[in-house]
């Protein structure tokens, strides 16, 4: 990492005081966000956030000790993500995805891979799970594809791709349109995608080919953006993917993020009209 280039010029000391503290606190963590793709990739962009990822039991507890140390904490949204301000920076601690479905979990940590950042001794978060968290995100303002690009580009001959694809289990198509996506940019590259996993795909495809879908009444655009397929669920139309039992989240949480992200005015509802 070219951690003395001149993106990182300003906010150096807060990185290294950042990651300082917490190593300091005890609580296992791993660095990931722009950091960790840089790591795999060698891209580097502006940030004014360290991104890391705590276990779910561990969030609390790592909140607590930053505040202690100076900074102003909040859990921003109960299940998934935490912030941590302090000298005009922040740190996002990330413990589940905003769909409910990449939580932090052991596995994280066993496939972690070890770095140096600023000095500090640290680890970040494993590709495959990088990519798992990244696949979802497709809003209107911010699309994490070519971040899953970049990293099946540098990445993908030492993949576990096996883990990779359960990580994914039955939204595996999610997987399989970002890996077409990429054979598509750098074409290439695509044999450095194992055959046995296109054969798998298609195999997959072909078996759908001949039988119903089975959630006919489930929109599943709500894993992918927050808001652009909000229309369809609020008039009853479809089923909400994010809520059991299909996911793992309550109206509440759902109904909450959306308060918050219309407060921001970072929530554009895409509002249906009748035909």
């Amino acid at each position: 990492m070219n951690i003395n280039g001149p993106l990182y010029k300003s906010g150096r000391r807060f990185y290294r005081e950042a990651l300082e503290t917490l190593t300091a606190t005890g609580v296992p963590f791993l660095v990931g966000g722009a950091f960790a793709l840089e790591s795999y990739t060698g891209l580097a962009r502006r940030t004014k956030d360290l991104d890391i990822f705590v276990r779910p039991g561990d969030c609390d507890r790592m909140l607590t000790i930053l505040r202690t140390k100076g900074y102003r904490t909040e859990l921003r949204f109960p299940h998934w993500l935490g912030k941590a301000y302090k000298g005009g920076r922040f740190i996002d601690v990330i413990f589940s995805s905003g769909n409910g479905l990449c939580a932090v979990d052991d596995l994280w940590f066993k496939h972690a891979r070890p770095v140096e950042m600023f000095g500090v001794k640290t680890q970040v978060t494993p590709p495959e799970e990088t990519i798992w968290s990244k696949a979802f995100v497709m809003e209107r303002d911010r699309y994490d594809g070519a971040d899953i690009a970049h990293l099946l580009r540098a990445q993908a001959k030492s993949l576990d791709w096996a883990r990779l694809l359960s990580r994914f289990h039955r939204h595996w198509r999610v997987l399989f349109s970002h890996v077409i996506l990429f054979s598509f940019v750098y074409p290439g590259h695509r044999l450095q995608v194992p055959s046995w996993f296109m054969e798998e795909m298609i195999r997959r495809l072909q078996r759908e080919m001949h039988s119903l879908p089975v959630e006919r009444s489930v929109c599943q655009g709500t894993l992918l953006s927050w808001a652009q397929y909000l229309v369809h669920v609020e008039r009853g139309e479809y089923e909400d993917a994010r809520h059991m039992p299909h996911g793992s989240l309550t109206w509440q949480e759902t109904r909450h993020m959306t308060d918050v992200l219309k407060q921001e005015k970072r929530l554009v509802k895409v509002v249906g009209t009748d035909e």
